[in-house]
């Protein structure tokens, strides 16, 4: 009797309507992807079949091979992996300073500019785009990296000064005050003190970075028209044809375009759960 009573409250303990929501959360993120993944390896006569085969018959190689050469899709993972990686690393070194500012240094007006920073990083792209695109062209930034990398830097620097600047309170005075003490410099003690602290936030910083800009769409489509500059999401998005659709290369350029950021999260998924954990809600 108590034997089955204390697996009933082992069982309740598990199915709960928090673990419940997580599983149905992860099946419904996890589906598309394993169907795309699955699709993108059937050949073209299992693409049109009807009804649609679980697993491919005959797996293929074509679809990625398509992808990357007929298609170009080399030359967009190669823009993408430009604009995204400096736009990344670009918002990580402006993004420690400015946090490094607000969080540790004296500074007037830091609750007006924190409010400012959580606005702008809340702001719709679509509001802006038609204003951007006119300045850019004055400028003649259209239809290059810099074009890109601009906006990337101006949209996702507030929110990794956001991340840094709250990890930042964390981290105790007395290392500082210790820095000082033995001569060294604001700068010094930044990146010798202050930095080896904050990993955790920067890679949180650097990876949802990362991954907002190389999924950007509506600004990439419109300020880069040339195919010499297009990145992932638009190359894969013009594959489409005049009179027909090809799902296969439409769905292995998506996961030849999934599996840098799948590899991103796995690799640093600690390092970004203790970065937004530590100190990433204070205010």
């Amino acid at each position: 009797m108590s034997r089955s009573g204390r697996q009933a409250t082992g069982v309740r303990r598990w199915l709960n309507v928090v673990n419940i929501g997580a599983f149905v959360l992860v099946l419904a993120v996890s589906l598309p992807l394993l169907w795309m993944a699955v699709t993108s390896f059937k050949s073209e006569g299992e693409l049109g079949a009807s009804p649609p085969t679980v697993l491919p018959k005959d797996p293929t190689w074509a679809h990625y091979a398509r992808a990357l050469t007929s298609a170009g899709f080399d030359r967009y993972l190669l823009n993408s992996a430009v604009v995204c990686l400096s736009a990344t690393a670009i918002v990580l070194g402006l993004g420690l300073f400015s946090g490094y500012a607000l969080g540790r240094l004296p500074l007037r007006g830091r609750g007006p500019i924190m409010v400012a920073l959580l606005m702008i990083s809340v702001f719709p792209t679509i509001a802006v785009v038609t204003p951007l695109y006119l300045v850019e062209r004055r400028l003649d930034l259209l239809n290059s990296y810099w074009g890109l990398i601009i906006p990337y830097v101006a949209f996702h620097l507030p929110f990794a000064v956001w991340i840094l600047r709250n990890s930042l309170l964390d981290i105790p005075h007395e290392l500082e005050e210790s820095a000082t003490v033995d001569g060294a410099s604001p700068v010094r003690t930044l990146l010798s003190v202050i930095l080896p602290q904050a990993r955790p936030a920067l890679f949180t910083a650097g990876v949802f970075t990362f991954t907002a800009t190389w999924t950007e769409f509506l600004m990439a489509l419109t300020f880069n028209s040339a195919d010499d500059f297009r990145t992932v999401p638009v190359g894969i998005a013009l594959f489409s044809g005049v009179y027909e659709i090809p799902f296969g290369t439409i769905f292995a350029g998506a996961m030849a375009a999934t599996v840098p950021i799948v590899l991103l999260v796995l690799v640093f998924r600690r390092s970004v759960l203790s970065g937004l954990t530590d100190g990433a809600v204070k205010g």
